[in-house]
C-alpha cells in the first residue's frame, strides 16, 4: 500500500497500515439489536487503512475502491454533519474519537478493502475499525471501548441503527474460531469449529433498496412485540428475555406482523445455543439443519430474504456434500453462508455459480471463509 499511498499523497514517509476484518455470521441473525446471541467469525477479507501525518490542518482520505477523496478540517470534526456517502464512516469515527477525548491529528488516509460492499459481510465495520485504529496511532483504547465507539459512529452519524455484532467481531475475532457474543452483557465465548467442514459464502451481487427502511421497521416491530409480552411478564426488557414457552403463551395477544418477527428472534436465539452445542460435539448434520431452520425463519417470519437468496439456498441444498445453507447479514441481497464437506467444496463453487448465472444472468462471487484474527496493525 505504500506505493499507492505515495502516488495519491506524494509521499509514503511514516506510513503505517491497519487492518479491520469483515465477518460472516454463522447463525443468530437480527438478534443483536434485540440483545440476544450471535455467532460470527472474522474473515480474512478485510479493510486496510494506511495513515501518515500530512503537516496541515485537514483529515484527508482516499478510497481506492470508490476512487474518490474526502477531506475535513480537523478543528471542525466535532460539529460535522453527515454527507450521506461512504465518507460518513470515516467522518463519524473521527468525530466519535474527538468526543471521547482522542484528538484527531491532520493525517492522510488511504483505504483499500477486499470486503465487498453490500454483501452482508460487514464492509462498514471493517472500515470503521481499521480507520479508528489508524487515527488512534500509538494511543491505546480498550477493545470494548473501541467496539462501542465504532458502533456509535454508525448509529449516530451514519444513521444506521445496527446492533453491536459487526464492530465486536471485527475487533475480537479469533483465528480458526467463531465467537459467540452476548449482545446484552457484551461478554463472549470462543467456539472452535469442526475441522472437517468448509464454510463458503456466496454473494448474490444484488442489494435491494428496501433493505435500510425494512431494517428500521423490524426494530420497531420487535419493540411492539416486547410491549405486549411485558404486559404478561413484567420483567421482559427485550426479546432476549423471552424463551419459546413464554412466546407461545403471549403469541395470540401480539399483532400478526410483530408476532412473526418475535417468533424469529426467540427461536433464533435458541438456534445459536443449539448450534454451539452441535459444533462442540462435531455434529455436522445438526449444524446444517439449524442453518436451514434459520433461513426458513428469516424467509417466512422475519421476511428479510429475497428471490436471489432463496434460490441460492434451495439450490445449495440439492448439491453433493452440502450440510446446510442460509442467508447471512441484513438480507434483501448480500450473501448466503454454506456448510460444505471439504471434498465437495470445489464442485459446490462450480455448480452454484453455474446455476445462479443461468437463472439470473449474474455471476456470483464465491468466498471460502477462513476464521481470522481481529483488527490490528499489520505494518
Amino acid at each position: 500500500m505504500r506505493e499507492a499511498f505515495a502516488r495519491v499523497f506524494g509521499s509514503a514517509q511514516g506510513v503505517r497500515v491497519f487492518r479491520g476484518p469483515g465477518r460472516v455470521n454463522l447463525i443468530g441473525e437480527h438478534t443483536d439489536y434485540n440483545l440476544g446471541f450471535v455467532l460470527p467469525m472474522a474473515l480474512d477479507l478485510a479493510c486496510f487503512t494506511a495513515v501518515a501525518p500530512n503537516g496541515g490542518d485537514k483529515l484527508r482520505v482516499y478510497s481506492e475502491d470508490m476512487q474518490q477523496s474526502r477531506e475535513w478540517t480537523v478543528k471542525d470534526l466535532e460539529s460535522l454533519e453527515p454527507a450521506h456517502d461512504w465518507g460518513d464512516y470515516v467522518a463519524g469515527v473521527a468525530q466519535q474519537l474527538v468526543r471521547a477525548g482522542y484528538p484527531v491529528a491532520p493525517v492522510n488516509l488511504l483505504i483499500r478493502s477486499t470486503v465487498p460492499v453490500g454483501s452482508g459481510l460487514s464492509s462498514s465495520a471493517a472500515l470503521e475499525t481499521s480507520t479508528a485504529l489508524a487515527l488512534l496511532g500509538d494511543r491505546r483504547m480498550e477493545p470494548l471501548e473501541l467496539v462501542r465507539l465504532c458502533r456509535r459512529a454508525e448509529n449516530e452519524f451514519v444513521g444506521m441503527p445496527c446492533g453491536i455484532m459487526d464492530q465486536y467481531i471485527s475487533v475480537f475475532g479469533r483465528e480458526g474460531a467463531a465467537v459467540k457474543i452476548d449482545c446484552r452483557s457484551l461478554e463472549h465465548e470462543v467456539v472452535q469449529l469442526p475441522p472437517d467442514v468448509a464454510i463458503i459464502a456466496v454473494n448474490t451481487m444484488v442489494k435491494h433498496e428496501l433493505g435500510q427502511s425494512a431494517y428500521r421497521d423490524r426494530v420497531r416491530e420487535c419493540a411492539e412485540a416486547v410491549e405486549v409480552i411485558r404486559g404478561i411478564r413484567p420483567g421482559v426488557e427485550s426479546l432476549r428475555d423471552v424463551d419459546v414457552a413464554t412466546f407461545e403463551i403471549a403469541a395470540e395477544q401480539i399483532p400478526p406482523v410483530p408476532r412473526k418477527r418475535a417468533r424469529h428472534v426467540v427461536t433464533e436465539d435458541a438456534r445459536v445455543e443449539a448450534f454451539m452445542a452441535a459444533s462442540k460435539r462435531g455434529d455436522l448434520e445438526t449444524m446444517g439443519a439449524l442453518f436451514v431452520a434459520s433461513h426458513r425463519s428469516l424467509q417466512n417470519d422475519y421476511e428479510v430474504s429475497c428471490e436471489e437468496l432463496d434460490f441460492l439456498v434451495d439450490t445449495a441444498l440439492g448439491l453433493p456434500g452440502v450440510l446446510g445453507a442460509r442467508m447471512t447479514g441484513g438480507g434483501f441481497g448480500g450473501c448466503t453462508v454454506n456448510l460444505v464437506r471439504p471434498q465437495n467444496a470445489e464442485e459446490f463453487s462450480e455448480k452454484i455459480t453455474a446455476a445462479y448465472k443461468e437463472r439470473f444472468g449474474i455471476t456470483p462471487a464465491v468466498y471460502r471463509c477462513k476464521p481470522s484474527a481481529g483488527a490490528g496493525e499489520i505494518c
